[in-house]
């Protein structure tokens, strides 16, 4: 890509940044971000980028950077809630406008957590459990996909991961399996592992049915989550990517930079994303 082209798209999303920073009004920012998104795809966020924050300024920070949806972490969504409350937390999500697809990432190193995850996804009216189920607990986790008909996407970790490292390596696991058992493929993960994302949805699209994404700083492990656009991985080419293959998932935002004070760098890396896909379409 030229380098005027990348000045373009980057300033594209410097534009909500800029709003933030000259602390435009809440309502204001979401005017310049509602009128910025390109509703091509499912965008949300992976609520484990707000860990420092309550359920409450999740959301709202997730509609200040113009996104529609959640898959939420433990720490908003604690596993261990009864219904009751698990109704109250997911109400405010709704109550907000905003659609709760997921919850995770969930470790499921027994059969008891396998059960565990699957109530808790069922009382809290998930579609999706975005999982890592333990290699000898992906039969059993196959009959409870049956049982519940929901999905289990399962999370690729790059560099160190001995369970699913790539893309590649969960589908080997799962191809077998019932097609509920899919992927949640995180492209930052992926790539610094040396898997070309592009080329895995390619070949692994029809069992991907979420992703997280980001971009990073270097491969191998000391890759480290940036804002979208200023690392390594060629967005444009991914996002030619998704608009071919009519990827039709989730597409959430994972966000691990800068924990205590991430709304800028969200704000930037959905500004850069929708304007690559702007200039694509």
């Amino acid at each position: 890509m030229s380098n005027s082209r990348r000045k373009f798209l980057q300033l594209s999303g410097a534009a909500t940044v800029g709003a933030l920073a000259l602390n435009i009004s809440p309502a204001s920012a979401n005017k310049i971000t509602k009128a910025a998104a390109t509703p091509k795809f499912k965008m949300g966020i992976a609520s484990y980028s707000l860990r420092s924050f309550t359920l409450e300024e999740a959301i709202e920070m997730t509609k200040r950077v113009g996104l529609t949806s959640m898959c939420l972490k433990s720490m908003h969504l604690p596993l261990d809630s009864s219904k009751s409350e698990l109704k109250e937390m997911t109400t405010k999500v709704s109550d907000a406008g905003l659609k709760l697809y997921g919850g995770g990432v969930i470790y499921m190193k027994s059969k008891e957590q396998v059960d565990e995850a699957f109530a808790y996804a069922k009382a809290a009216g998930l579609e999706m459990i975005v999982g890592v189920p333990s290699h000898e607990f992906l039969a059993y986790t196959e009959e409870k996909v049956k049982e519940y008909d929901i999905i289990v996407a399962i999370h690729n970790h790059g560099p160190g991961d001995e369970m699913y490292p790539s893309v590649e390596s969960i589908h080997n696991k799962i191809k077998d399996l019932d097609e509920r058992i899919g992927i949640c493929m995180d492209i930052g993960h992926s790539t610094r592992i040396g898997e070309d994302p592009s080329a895995a949805l390619k070949k692994y699209g029809s069992r991907i049915y979420d992703m997280h994404l980001k971009d990073v700083s270097a491969l191998g492990k000391p890759g480290k989550s940036v804002e979208i656009g200023r690392g390594i991985i060629d967005i444009p080419s991914f996002a030619k990517t998704l608009l071919k293959t009519n990827y039709a998932g989730y597409l959430s935002l994972e966000f691990e930079k800068d924990g205590k004070d991430p709304l800028a760098g969200l704000a930037e890396s959905v500004g850069y994303f929708n304007g690559v896909i702007d200039t694509l379409t």
